[in-house]
């Protein structure tokens, strides 16, 4: 049967502080990404019924890619590892650890970074990291422990996601908002100089009915009920509290990075939030009184590519000169559990 309208007014969110710390010694040598060749515009969406001004105006949105039916996260993956370890020009065989993160692996069983890995021809241990849209952020700092501790030389971090599959169709206020991308980075050790100069990273349950996919774990299995009309198996979101929650969520958790840092927002040579909707990214520049010329954004053409979304938006600002060897980045990845993650590295 269809889910019951979630009564927002009920839910409170808990007050959440985040775990902060530091993590050096720990560099980027490599990035790349890939999206999907097929190409889906507003005038797209419109023609099949979608109100293409309101996806405008709500979100910012013009385009997103969907990958074609034989295309998987893995593949999306596998591409934008290839451009990344092309870039940092090194041997694959060197590469110790696949992280990666997503929240629509391939199959719910094996762990999708070990189709990564095959498909790569790589010998090292591989697994995934959910943490829905903050997974980037969270395996960033995942394998950045293991390269800092010297438990590995060289780790493959991916962000990946085909968003386009768990979306409803029939949903016009969810399903335009979202694309399909992957993008990847690969860390080696570096100078005492580079790294994290301060993370934070927490979660609150309490919100976890705000966005997610009810239909497909232990606790509501799949079922041909979701052929006859139950749309569990749909992401499912409810935008209002999302928005209030991504906002302050925003302030707060930049507010701690800086202070663990002793740094301002003018020390900060470049900013890439999540890119999940230009309303929440626009209010917090606003509240935060960050210089806009400071923030990159990419989402009119990709939509939000969730996991995706920063390394995606870190490849294309690199390659367009905007980071460079000493530069500080803030980012931060936010989205279902509720779990967030904000990062302050010197490249």
């Amino acid at each position: 049967m269809p889910r019951e309208p979630m009564r927002t007014s009920e839910i409170k969110l808990q007050t959440k502080r985040s775990r902060i710390g530091t993590l050096m010694g720990v560099q980027v040598v490599g990035i790349g990404s890939s999206v999907p060749q097929n190409l889906i515009r507003n005038k797209d969406l419109a023609a099949l019924g979608y109100d293409a001004d309101w996806i405008v105006q709500r979100t910012g949105i013009l385009e997103r890619r969907h990958a074609e039916p034989d295309i998987a996260t893995s593949d999306l993956s596998v591409e934008a590892a290839r451009r990344c370890i092309e870039d940092a020009g090194v041997d694959p065989q060197q590469i110790d650890l696949v992280l990666l993160g997503t929240f629509t692996p391939d199959m719910l069983l094996p762990a999708t970074a070990c189709l990564v890995q095959d498909q790569l021809g790589l010998c090292a241990p591989a697994m995934d990291i959910q943490a829905a849209c903050a997974s980037f952020v969270y395996a960033l700092i995942t394998g950045m422990q293991f390269v800092a501790t010297g438990c590995s030389r060289l780790a493959l971090v991916i962000g990946a996601d085909c968003n386009s599959r768990v979306v409803n169709p029939d949903d016009e206020h969810t399903f335009p908002l979202f694309g399909d991308a992957a993008g990847a980075v690969l860390l080696a050790p570096g100078s005492k100089d580079q790294g994290l100069l301060a993370y934070a990273v927490g979660s609150d349950g309490s919100g976890a009915e705000l966005l997610c996919r009810p239909m497909g774990g232990s606790r509501l299995p799949f079922s041909e009920a979701s052929n006859n009309g139950d749309t569990r198996h749909f992401l499912q979101m409810e935008g209002r509290p999302i928005f209030k929650w991504a906002i302050r969520m925003l302030r707060e958790t930049i507010a701690d990075t800086l202070r663990a840092a002793d740094m301002t927002l003018d020390d900060v040579d470049l900013v890439i939030f999540h890119q999940a909707n230009m309303r929440i990214i626009n209010s917090a520049v606003k509240e935060l009184g960050i210089d806009s010329g400071k923030v990159f954004n990419n989402l009119e053409r990709y939509g939000n590519t969730s996991s995706a979304s920063i390394p995606l938006a870190l490849d294309e600002a690199f390659r367009e000169g905007r980071i460079r060897q000493g530069n500080h980045i803030l980012f931060s990845g936010f989205g279902a559990g509720l779990a967030w993650g904000t990062v302050l590295i010197k490249w």
